[in-house]
């Protein structure tokens, strides 16, 4: 059973950096599609970035091109998203998801199971 846990968030100035991570306790990221959403006060949840665990296909949102990277370290079976230049914009609560079948996707809805969620706040 996938178990995820996002840690990393915390509180950064603008232009600053940070490394967000998430487990999976139950081992199991290699038959999945992993995924970090965003969702700020009063907003719907929105794609960030997202990787194939078993070839590494990468897909970004057009807002973090360039400034974020989501890689995977399969010894740890962990999922990472390196954030530089943060913007003020950037601010959100960041959550990882597993997508069974290994396909990357844009959508939400099509994730299977989350993680509880971690903050980032990028001040101005």
């Amino acid at each position: 059973q996938v178990q995820l846990v996002e840690s990393g968030g915390g509180l950064v100035q603008a232009g600053g950096s940070l490394r967000l991570s998430c487990a999976d306790s139950g081992r199991t990221f290699r038959r999945y599609a992993m995924g970090w959403f965003r969702q700020a006060p009063g907003k719907e949840r929105e794609f960030v970035a997202a990787i194939s665990w078993n070839d590494g296909t990468t897909r970004y949102a057009d807002s973090v091109k360039g400034r974020f990277t989501i890689s995977r370290d399969s010894a740890k079976i962990t999922l990472y998203l390196q954030m530089n230049s943060l913007k003020p914009e950037d601010t959100a609560v960041y959550y990882c998801a597993g997508r069974s079948g290994g396909l990357v996707s844009t959508t939400p809805n099509e994730y299977d199971y989350w993680g509880q969620g971690t903050q980032v706040t990028v001040s101005s």
